[in-house]
C-alpha cells in the first residue's frame, strides 16, 4: 500500500538565500531525497538561465541539466550540465530522422557553456525541447504503475482528468524530445506528461512552483491507486500463497546459502557482493500467488532494468533446504539455466552494432519465505539495484492490482540494454580499485592496528566486518570509519573471540551482510607480564584463550565459510616478535604467540588446495595508537626493561636495528600484503616481521 507520510516541504527562507543555480540544486536534492518521487540515479532536473556570455559579456539563455550519471538526490552544482539555448534549439537543422538520432549526442559538447566539463545526459534534449523555466523528470512509482498498465492513457485521463499529457513508450533521446515538445504544443495548459512504461514530465515557471506542481502530481496519482485498493478491496499479487519463515531459521538458511551462491555467481569473474532485503513490500511479493507469472514479465522503467537485469532468478525453497554437495549443484543448476536463458535472449536481440555479450548472471535472486538478495561488483551498486527493483515491485503491485502490468517488450529491453550509448558510459567509468569485492572481516576492530587495517583495506575499495568485544568502541570506530568512507562497505559486530557461539555469530552476520568473507585478519589480542614464578594459572590461561583458542575458532570459522564460498581465501595473523624470540618476564603471552603462529601453518597446509592461504604479520612495540599499552602492559614492560614508562617508545626505537618507531599503520600495510590477491597470491605459510629489525626474531 502507498505510504501517507508527506512528501519532503518546500524551505522558503533556505530558498530565498540561494542563487538560481542553487535553487535548482536545492531543487533537485530535495526531490531526490524521497524515493517516492524518484529511485538514486534515477530521473533528472533542469532550469533556462539568463547568464552572462563569458566572451561576448552579453545575456546568454543557459540550460542547466543534471549531466550524465549523477544521482539528483546526492549531486552537488558540479553535477549539472550547462549549454547555451540557442545552439540546443539550432541542432535541429541537423537533425537526420530517428534512424539518426544516436549521432545527435556528439553535437552536445560543441553547445556546451562556460567550458564545463560534465558531460551532458541523453535526456538532455528532452529539457531543451520543452517551452518551461524550470523542468522535472521523475520516476515515481506511483506513476510508473499507471505508466505500465496496459490501459494506461485512458487511466492517465481518468487519474489526472485531462491536466496530464500522455505518449506511448519511446527510447530517450532527440527524438523522444521532439514528439515531446510536438505534443505540449498540441495540448497547451498541461501540468505535465506520462511517459508510456517510463515516468512523469513536469514543469513549472519558477524553482517552487516546478516542484510543488511535481510532488502533487505524485501525491495525487499514490491517492488515486490508494482508494482503488481499499474500494476494491484488493489483495496485493493475488494473495499470500506462503509463510516467511521464523527469523533465526530464515538467518541460519541465509547464512548457509549466501557463501555457496556468492562464490557461484563469481565464477569465471570479478568477485561480487550479496544485499540482503527483508523488507515487507520484498516478503509480500516472494510469497505471493503472482510471484512466477509478474517475475517473467520483467521490469518497465529503463532505470530499473538497467540495474537489475530485465528478470530476476527465483531460488526454489527445496534447493536452500539442502546444504552441502546437493546444494551447492543445485544452485549450480540454477545459474547455469538462467545464463542460458539470458544468453538466448540476447542472441534472440541483437543487433549487428550491438555490444558483446556482459556478464550474464543474474542481479536480483528472490527467495520465497525469505526475501530477495542482490548481486554486483559492490556493495553499493547491490543495495542500489536492490532499491530499483523495490521499485519494480510496488510498479507490479499497482498496475496490476487496478489493470493489467505490462513489461517492456522485449527487443525495446534489449536496445536500452545494450544501447550503444549506454555502452559508451560504462567504457568511461574508472578502472575499480584492487579490493572492490572483497570482504574483511578484523577482529579487535575497534583497537589501533585493527582499524589502520580497516582503513587500508576500505581505501582501495574494500568491505570491513569489524569485530571486537568493546561494543561502545566498536559503534564509535564503525561511525567514523562510515563517514569517511560511505556506510555501505563497513559493519560492526560485537564478538567475544573466546566464544564458540560469538564466533559463528559474528561469521553468519558477515554473511548476512555481503555473502560471505574472502580475507580474515584475526588481530584481537592482549599483552601481560609477570615474572615466571608469578604467572598464575589464571594468567596462563587468559592469555590461551584469547590468543590462542581465539585465533583458532575464528580461524576456523573462516575457513568454513571460505571452503563453502569455493573462491579461495586469505587468513593473516597478527601475531608478535614474542612468537619468534622470547621476551623476558612473558611467558604466558609469548607461548601463546608462538601457537598463532603454528596455528597459520596449519591452515596453510589444509588451506592450500582450496586456494586458502594463510600468513603470519609479526609487529613489535607498537606503542603509539594500539589499546593494548594502555592497560598494566606499558608498567610491566618497563619494569621487566628497568626503565621509565615514558620511555619505552625510545627504548624499543633504539633497540632495534633500523632505529625506527613502529605504527598501526606498518601493521596495516603487512597485512594489506597478505590480504590482496593482487600482491600476494603465491605466498602462503608465511610470516612478515614489521619490527624495524631484531636479529634475535629472523624467520632463518
Amino acid at each position: 500500500m502507498t505510504e501517507h507520510r508527506p512528501f519532503p516541504l518546500w524551505d522558503d527562507q533556505l530558498a530565498a538565500s540561494l542563487d538560481a543555480p542553487n535553487l535548482l540544486l536545492y531543487r533537485s536534492n530535495l526531490l531526490g531525497s524521497d524515493l517516492r518521487i524518484t529511485n538514486y540515479g534515477g530521473g533528472n532536473t533542469s532550469a533556462k538561465l539568463m547568464q552572462t556570455d563569458p566572451l561576448t559579456g552579453e545575456p546568454a539563455e543557459v540550460l542547466w541539466v543534471k549531466g550524465s550519471g549523477g544521482d539528483v538526490g546526492s549531486m552537488k552544482l558540479d553535477g549539472f550540465s550547462t549549454l547555451y539555448m540557442n545552439k540546443l534549439r539550432a541542432l535541429k537543422a541537423l537533425y537526420r530522422g530517428q534512424e539518426h538520432e544516436d549521432e545527435m549526442v556528439a553535437y552536445l559538447p560543441h553547445c556546451t557553456f562556460n567550458l564545463n566539463a560534465r558531460a551532458a545526459s541523453i535526456d538532455t534534449p528532452l529539457h531543451a525541447s520543452l517551452p518551461y523555466a524550470h523542468v522535472d523528470h521523475m520516476h515515481p512509482d506511483a506513476v510508473i504503475a499507471i505508466a505500465a498498465m496496459e490501459n494506461s492513457e485512458e487511466i492517465t485521463q481518468r487519474v489526472f482528468e485531462g491536466t496530464v499529457g500522455w505518449m506511448p513508450w519511446l527510447r530517450p533521446g532527440y527524438e523522444l524530445g521532439q514528439q515531446l515538445a510536438a505534443y505540449d504544443a498540441a495540448h497547451p495548459g498541461l501540468r505535465g506528461i506520462v511517459l508510456g512504461g517510463h515516468g512523469l514530465f513536469s514543469w513549472g515557471d519558477t524553482a517552487k512552483s516546478c516542484y510543488e506542481n511535481t510532488v502533487g502530481l505524485i501525491e495525487r496519482a499514490q491517492a488515486w491507486l490508494e482508494q482503488q485498493h481499499v474500494s476494491r478491496t484488493l489483495q496485493a499479487f493475488g494473495g499470500p500463497k506462503l509463510q516467511s519463515l521464523p527469523a533465526a531459521e530464515r538467518d541460519a538458511t541465509l547464512a548457509r546459502l549466501m557463501p555457496v551462491l556468492r562464490g557461484l555467481s563469481a565464477e569465471g569473474g570479478a568477485a561480487k557482493l550479496l544485499h540482503l532485503d527483508t523488507s515487507p513490500a520484498v516478503v509480500e511479493f516472494v510469497n505471493s500467488q503472482q510471484l512466477e507469472p509478474l517475475a517473467a514479465l520483467g521490469t518497465s522503467c529503463p532505470d530499473h532494468f538497467l540495474r537489475t537485469k530485465i528478470r530476476p532468478l527465483i531460488v526454489p525453497e527445496a534447493v536452500y533446504s539442502q546444504s552441502g554437495g546437493a546444494l551447492r549443484d543445485s544452485l549450480q543448476q540454477l545459474l547455469a539455466g538462467y545464463r542460458d536463458d539470458y544468453r538466448a535472449y540476447y542472441d534472440r536481440c541483437k543487433r549487428p552494432t550491438s555490444p558483446p555479450l556482459r556478464d550474464p548472471n543474474p542481479v536480483v535472486v528472490l527467495l520465497p519465505r525469505i526475501g530477495m538478495m542482490t548481486i554486483a561488483k559492490d556493495k553499493a551498486t547491490a543495495r542500489i539495484a536492490s532499491e530499483f527493483y523495490i521499485n519494480a515491485i510496488n510498479v507490479m503491485r499497482d498496475a496490476d492490482a487496478v489493470d493489467r502490468y505490462v513489461g517492456l517488450p522485449e527487443q525495446e529491453a534489449f536496445d536500452i540494454e545494450y544501447w550503444l550509448l549506454e555502452e559508451a558510459k560504462l567504457q568511461r567509468m574508472p578502472k575499480p580499485k584492487p579490493m572492490v569485492g572483497k570482504v574483511a572481516l578484523v577482529t579487535g576492530g575497534a583497537g589501533g592496528i585493527g582499524q589502520a587495517i580497516a582503513k587500508r583495506i576500505l581505501a582501495d575499495g574494500g568491505c570491513v566486518v569489524l569485530a571486537d568485544i568493546d561494543a561502545e568502541a566498536l559503534s564509535t570506530v564503525c561511525a567514523e570509519l562510515s563517514k569517511a568512507h560511505d556506510k555501505d562497505p563497513v559493519r560492526g559486530v560485537v564478538c567475544d573471540v573466546t566464544s564458540e557461539s560469538s564466533v559463528i555469530q559474528a561469521f553468519e552476520r558477515a554473511a548476512l551482510e555481503f555473502g560471505a568473507i574472502d580475507i580474515l585478519v584475526s588481530n584481537a589480542g592482549i599483552a601481560s607480564a609477570a615474572p615466571l614464578e608469578d604467572t598464575s594459572l589464571a594468567l596462563w590461561n587468559r592469555n590461551q584463550s584469547i590468543l590462542a583458542t581465539g585465533y583458532f575458532l575464528v580461524g576456523r570459522e573462516a575457513f568454513r565459510q571460505m571452503k563453502a564460498q569455493g573462491t579461495g581465501g586469505s587468513i593473516v595473523m597478527i601475531a608478535s616478535k614474542n612468537g619468534m624470540v622470547a621476551s623476558n618476564q612473558a611467558t604466558a603471552y609469548c607461548a601463546a604467540k608462538a601457537a598463532e603462529i603454528q596455528l597459520s601453518r596449519s591452515f596453510a597446509l589444509e588451506g592450500a588446495p582450496l586456494g586458502i592461504r594463510s600468513n603470519v604479520v609479526n609487529p613489535d612495540a607498537v606503542i603509539r595508537g594500539s589499546k593494548i599499552w594502555t592497560g598494566k602492559w606499558s608498567e610491566e614492560r618497563a619494569a621487566a626493561n628497568k626503565i621509565d614508562e615514558q620511555d619505552l617508545e625510545a627504548f624499543y626505537r633504539e633497540r632495534s636495528m633500523l632505529k625506527r618507531s613502529v605504527f598501526p599503520e606498518d601493521i596495516a600495510e603487512a597485512s594489506y600484503f597478505f590480504a590482496a590477491d593482487h600482491l600476494s597470491a603465491k605466498s602462503t605459510g608465511n610470516i612478515l616481521n614489521v619490527d624495524a629489525g631484531n636479529l634475535a626474531a629472523f624467520t632463518r
